[in-house]
């Protein structure tokens, strides 16, 4: 099964400490994306997000500045880690995000879900927009 990275950078005018939130608060993420979330603050527990299309285990917290959590597909080998850094810049917070190994037929739905759903989505909820 074909494997594939997806990258992408965003600049969110928000202070870094909520846009962190965004990422790892269950309350702050139920308030951006509409559903209760199950998110952990210890590496190592699972986490789920959008009535469990996203699941995953939370491998990495550096608050305020990098997160990093392998997401689950299903029955997969080589494990699927999204890595999340965040930095200020220029009075924005700027969201680096780098997913690997996703699989060719979710890749689609992966980079949409991340795009719109995920990141812009804090963008719109951290600015008001």
């Amino acid at each position: 099964m074909p494997l594939k990275d997806f990258k992408t950078r965003i600049k969110i005018k928000a202070e870094q400490e909520d846009v962190y939130a965004a990422f790892t608060n269950p309350f702050t993420i139920e308030l951006w994306s509409g559903y209760p979330a199950t998110m952990p603050s210890e590496p190592g527990a699972e986490f789920s997000m959008l009535e469990g299309d996203i699941a995953g285990r939370v491998l990495e917290l550096v608050p305020p500045s990098k997160i990093v959590q392998e997401w689950y597909f299903g029955e997969q080998e080589e494990a699927s880690i999204a890595t999340i850094k965040l930095f200020p810049s220029g009075g924005n917070v700027q969201v680096d995000l780098f997913h690997t190994n996703i699989p060719a037929e979710a890749y689609e739905e992966i980079t949409e879900g991340w795009t719109e759903y995920f990141l812009g989505a804090i963008k719109e909820f951290l600015e008001g927009a």
